[in-house]
């Protein structure tokens, strides 16, 4: 039997990258999917396989209304909802003196407001099924602070305290929640910000230990693993998925060992 057979999940940010990877890893795992994305995709139909009850719905994750229509529909369509992912997420910052109000605002809007909203829009199903599993998506920066990042980081640091305060809050009536902090994975969002800073790549790659940035459908495996029975005494977790990269540093001894 498939991991996710029979369950029904949710997923933000479903369009592209991390979200869209999700969704094609649950949807093979057995699980319907629901996605919400502010973009339409073209792969959708693909990427879960056409399966009936699987639908992307076009929605802004700082539209608290908009967020439980689906939901609302979800549980009357389908149910109930067993699994919610927030992979929602956007990529802008700088040092605090050279960042605007409104770029901080909208980052906090859509990462962690984002999140909160997700998770407020599908928590009282959970409650009154005594089930679920709600996996966030954060980041290493997030856990470590990165230079110009301040709103971004700020942001998924946030989501990783949340996490753990849902975790808390709901242990006792069956809802596990866990956050993923993935380091750089090859997605459209990263290679909007790394395109133009080719000498910042190569610094990066150079520190992730595994010496290649990761895929998404490797952070898919693990959301797969936090949303399964296999995970079942797994809550409150940071799950940190970078190939190494916050390990420790790298200062060339191994080339010199010939370890290279």
């Amino acid at each position: 039997m498939s991991r996710l057979e029979g369950k029904m999940a949710i997923i933000t940010g479903a369009a592209s990258g991390i979200g869209l990877a999700c969704a094609r890893r649950f949807a093979a795992e057995g699980a319907s999917v629901i996605g919400i994305d502010r973009q339409a995709c073209d792969d959708w139909d693909a990427a879960t396989q056409a399966a009936p009850a699987s639908r992307l719905h076009q929605a802004d994750v700082t539209d608290p209304d908009a967020l439980a229509e689906v939901a609302r529909q979800t549980i009357f369509e389908l149910g109930g909802i067993d699994i919610l992912v927030t992979a929602a997420g956007i990529g802008e910052g700088g040092p605090v003196n050279m960042l605007e109000e409104a770029s901080w605002d909208r980052v906090i809007d859509v990462n962690l407001k984002g999140t909160f909203l997700a998770i407020k829009a599908v928590i009282d199903n959970m409650i009154e099924r005594r089930t679920g599993s709600i996996i966030t998506i954060a980041s290493v920066e997030g856990i470590n602070g990165t230079e110009g990042g301040s709103a971004y980081n700020a942001s998924k640091g946030g989501v990783v305290l949340l996490t753990k305060n849902v975790a808390i809050d709901y242990g006792r009536l069956g809802i596990r929640c866990n956050t993923i902090c993935p380091g750089f994975i090859d997605t459209p969002l990263l290679n909007s910000v790394m395109d133009n800073m080719p000498e910042f790549r190569a610094d990066v790659e150079k520190q992730v230990k595994l010496g290649r940035f990761g895929a998404a459908d490797e952070i898919a495996g693990a959301a797969c693993f936090l949303a399964s029975d296999d995970a079942s005494y797994v809550t409150g977790h940071s799950l940190v998925v970078d190939g190494g990269y916050t390990a420790g540093h790298s200062h060339g001894i191994v080339e010199m060992l010939g370890l290279v």
